[in-house]
């Protein structure tokens, strides 16, 4: 049975031939790999850590499951999708709503595990019938909005939680991160939330130093004079140790909140299965049911212990871009790498000491860019905002999203916010399009024109 492990050596080993790229059946050098592996590890630092970190939960264990869902994926893609999976900022909003109705870390995990359930199911669905299905179900005007209340649901997050703990760091963090987009180049832009987080942390530090502590909001929100940087647990860690693990615990609750996370998990494992296909020749239309399939599987397996649930990452496609090294080989010991961090709890509680004022910086910048990928999608689709038909569901699904309307039901049961938007927008969009006049229902939706994922010519995968 071919797993996808085995290499034939690009050329000399050292640098890809002029025009060519090393495929990922192909490596360079064993040393240059693990280099390779190691700066994909680096390329995912910021996002992968800070994920975890805005949703209450181990970052050790988020990095050693990050590893392991990067093996899973690899060896059910067969190494034809070279791809490190890291932990999903989409669920961060999540998150902040099922703890803000009172949920534990093992419900967070918990309605995550069953989002993983359902991304598994997705794929074996996409395996059968076809990629088109998932533009019949879920059309670009319905994951865009679905993608962008899922962002912007986050902005009160950094205004109340983390930019009040200290704003001048929040403020000078935020700016240099967007320098670091906008104004790097090649592999440091892909690393720029990373440099961000290096800068808020000196920052920090140096203001501790010249203005002492500051009289502020502290993480549980109390407000008290603390340290900016508080580096007390990093002496306490151990060098080498395992992570904290948890059992997931189940509510419906937090399970409704979580399920709308689906559709940008598809569209996320769609536009990676694309993009990769397209920069090596090699269409993998054929692979996105697996690859859906491989990252639920994979984040039911974090999420039973207590880890994150997982999700391609375009950090690590750019550097693909930029060396032009889209071997697996790499991956593999970037998964490697992630394990070794993993058991190292020193290195946690490094990443667990960001303090607020960081978060706030950077998170104005992150949750905003989550948001508008949603409108990415639109615009990559040209999907026309001035079709009633479009411009309806998603406009009520949006606002109702970002601003946490409230439908009750009964004492113990009401649908709010990420989830009630979602349902909006799907259950709008499709009834009102049964009920629509011709001219507005434009194409239909199982036309093949209408697809980002099925060219012509493909054919349904078989189960």
């Amino acid at each position: 049975m071919d797993l996808g492990v085995r290499w034939t050596l690009h050329g000399d080993g050292r640098t890809p031939a002029p025009g060519a790229v090393v495929r990922p059946d192909e490596r360079l050098s064993w040393p240059r790999t693990f280099g390779l592996g190691a700066q994909h590890v680096v390329a995912m630092f910021g996002a992968s850590f800070v994920a975890p970190v805005l949703m209450g939960l181990d970052p050790n264990l988020a990095i050693m499951m990050s590893g392991v869902a990067t093996v899973i994926f690899l060896l059910a893609t067969r190494g034809r999708v070279p791809s490190y999976l890291g932990c999903s900022l989409s669920f961060v909003g999540v998150a902040a709503v099922i703890r803000a109705q009172g949920g534990t870390s093992a419900t967070v995990t918990g309605a995550c595990f069953v989002v993983g359930v359902a991304l598994f199911l997705a794929g074996l669905a996409v395996q059968r019938f076809g990629a088109r299905i998932i533009h019949a179900a879920m059309p670009p005007i319905v994951t865009g909005a679905v993608v962008m209340l899922i962002g912007f649901n986050l902005a009160p997050v950094t205004a109340s939680t983390y930019w009040p703990q200290d704003q001048w760091t929040a403020l000078l963090t935020m700016l240099v991160t967007g320098a670091a987009v906008v104004c790097l180049r090649g592999f440091w832009s892909r690393i720029a939330i990373f440099l961000g987080l290096l800068f808020g942390y000196a920052v920090s530090w140096a203001f501790d130093r010249i203005f002492g502590r500051i009289h502020s909001a502290d993480a549980s929100g109390k407000v008290t004079d603390h340290w900016r940087l508080d580096l007390s647990g990093v002496g306490k860690a151990d060098w080498i140790g395992l992570p904290s693990f948890h059992g997931p615990s189940f509510q419906w609750s937090a399970i409704l909140v979580a399920l709308p996370v689906v559709i940008a998990l598809v569209a996320e494992n769609a536009g990676h299965v694309k993009a990769v296909g397209e920069m090596t020749g090699d269409p993998l239309d054929d692979e996105l049911g697996t690859a859906i399939s491989a990252d639920g599987a994979a984040s039911m397996l974090s999420t039973a212990v207590g880890g994150p649930p997982n999700t391609t990452y375009s950090e690590n496609i750019g550097v693909m871009a930029a060396t032009r090294v889209y071997s697996t080989a790499a991956y593999w010991a970037a998964a490697g790498f992630a394990l070794l961090f993993g058991l190292c709890p020193k290195f946690g509680a490094v990443v667990a000491a960001i303090p607020g004022g960081v978060l706030g910086g950077i998170t104005v910048i992150l949750y905003g860019m989550i948001g508008l990928l949603g409108a990415q999608i639109w615009l990559n689709a040209r999907v026309d905002l001035r079709n009633p038909l479009n411009l309806v569901p998603a406009a009520a699904g949006i606002i109702i999203g970002i601003g946490g309307v409230t439908l009750k039901f009964t004492d113990n049961f009401s649908l709010n916010g990420i989830a009630l938007g979602t349902i909006v927008v799907i259950t709008g969009y499709h009834a009102l399009r049964a009920m629509a006049p011709a001219h507005l229902r434009q194409e239909p939706l199982l036309d093949s024109g209408t697809s980002a994922y099925d060219g012509p010519g493909d054919q349904p995968a078989s189960s």
